[in-house]
């Protein structure tokens, strides 16, 4: 699986309902998310509260450990491949 040969260890597929949000949080290491379909937003509040980033398909997002981010998942929910 390409997320593997990013160096990420555990790595699963995960999908999410239409219109899904995840409140603020962090992980406790770097974790990724490949967009397969749908729709990912993030906005991460310590850094420019309000500015949100869409992402869709082919897009990669990597998240720092212990970095706290928020989520919203788009109309049609979203289906992505998280690796940690």
């Amino acid at each position: 699986m390409q997320v593997r040969s990013w160096g990420f260890t555990h790595v699963y597929v995960w999908t999410d309902s239409p219109n899904f949000h995840y409140n603020p949080h962090s992980h406790p290491g770097v974790t990724t998310h490949l967009i397969l379909s749908g729709e990912f937003t993030v906005t991460y509040p310590d850094d420019e509260p309000g500015r949100k980033e869409a992402f869709g398909p082919g897009a990669r997002i990597d998240v720092a450990a212990g970095k706290i981010h928020e989520v919203w998942i788009g109309k049609e929910g979203c289906t992505y491949v998280i690796g940690e």
